[in-house]
């Protein structure tokens, strides 16, 4: 089989994968009035709540594909979500994907994403509002630059065990992640595979299998010490010697009055002498059996769960978030079962304007450099000229 025809295959291999599909989101924010009607901001921090407005931000790759809705206040509650016709992803993968641009410089504040029940109340959606999924990017100062991917289960909001760096710069970037019905996943930033693995292992979902045995204990005679004092070593008659001893150098000041400043005594300085604490030398411990294992058994507390990944009436996407400084830009939202259409879609939006909106930023940065140099010029200037005047 020649070349030609294994790529032809693989294409329509590929295309055929892609077009068994089915999207349950996306939104690209292409008109004012579509984002209106379909999406619902909260109102339940009143004078504390911030809005959300259409933009593509200061700089950007294309002015009509990277409008998104960026946050607008300064120190604000963010909330606002958009209803989805309910699904459950039982049997099949779960894929959300959606775009980031933190252009302004973000200090502290979230960038991350929820799927929310279909009983979800749009104008009443706040930080306890019940989710099901939680991801994305999250910074706070220098400690805190981490993507989220936080898991509902039974109640409970569980966080992953791994530390996953996000992006920390003021570029878009693309954000995926892939919950599979084998009960693993898989995180991406910019359709690059970050994180990886199972669901059991990397959440505490389920009791753990295993638990130390409560009726094992270490024995009284178990020597777990490598290494002992060894008991034919004693310590050299000489060894001991005062740390501080009287300056030999030192000499009672002339104006020195025994009965005004009391008895003299020269200063204490190191005692070159001096060894510290004596240790007998260590040597192997003959009786050395390693060190002590407590023996596990079976958690009679573990149940297994095939279904992990499942749940069974998502119906909304949203953003609840809090920002000390505003200005994230969020867009290319996709909830899909399909995790290579999911890349495609991020090839054909993030992918088509992520070299452009880096040149247009590199642009934007020489401008405000320039304004800079300008202004410290004519400050210089300024003092110069005040300088003069007051020398003559």
């Amino acid at each position: 089989m020649n070349k030609f025809l294994i790529a032809v295959m693989t294409l329509a291999l590929a295309e055929r994968v892609i077009s068994d599909k089915t999207v349950y989101f996306d939104e690209r924010f292409e008109s004012e009035d579509a984002f209106k009607q379909r999406w619902v901001e909260s109102t339940f921090k009143g004078d504390e709540q911030g809005a959300f407005k259409l933009s593509h931000g200061k700089f950007y790759g294309d002015a009509e594909k990277d409008v998104g809705i960026q946050t607008s206040q300064d120190a604000r509650f963010y909330g606002i979500s958009a209803k989805l016709e309910p699904f459950s992803n039982e049997g099949k993968s779960l894929v959300i994907q959606f775009t980031v641009k933190h252009e302004q410089k973000i200090d502290c504040g979230g960038g991350y994403i929820k799927l929310y029940p279909k009983d979800l109340d749009q104008t009443s959606l706040h930080g306890d509002s019940p989710y099901y999924i939680m991801f994305g990017p999250d910074i706070c100062g220098y400690s805190t630059k981490k993507v989220h991917v936080i898991f509902n289960y039974k109640g409970k909001n569980l966080l992953t065990k791994k530390e996953i760096k996000c992006k920390d710069d003021e570029l878009s970037h693309l954000y995926t992640l892939v919950l599979n019905p084998d009960n693993t996943y898989v995180v991406k930033i910019d359709n690059e595979k970050v994180e990886s693995g199972k669901l059991e292992e990397d959440w505490d979902f389920l009791a753990p299998k295993k638990i130390p045995d409560p009726n094992a204990k270490k024995p009284d005679d178990w020597e777990d010490n490598e290494k002992i004092d060894d008991p034919t070593d004693t310590k050299p008659e000489d060894w001991d010697k005062p740390e501080f001893i009287p300056d030999p150098d030192a000499k009672k000041p002339d104006d020195w009055d025994d009965e005004m400043d009391g008895e003299w005594a020269p200063p204490k300085i190191n005692n070159p002498e001096y060894k510290g604490e004596w240790k007998p030398k260590q040597v192997d411990n003959p009786n050395y059996k390693g060190p002590w294992i407590h023996p596990e058994i079976d958690n009679p507390d573990y149940v297994s769960d095939d279904f992990l990944y499942r749940y069974t009436d998502i119906g909304a996407v949203g953003f609840d978030l809090w920002q000390v400084k505003s200005g994230t830009i969020f867009d290319n939202i996709l909830v899909t079962d399909n995790e290579a259409y999911a890349e495609q879609i991020g090839n054909e939006t993030w992918g088509q304007t992520k070299d452009a909106e880096q040149k247009a930023k590199e642009k934007l940065d020489e401008e405000e450099r320039q304004r800079e140099e300008e202004k410290r010029k004519q400050e210089e200037a300024e003092k110069a000229s005040q300088d003069k005047g007051e020398n003559e």
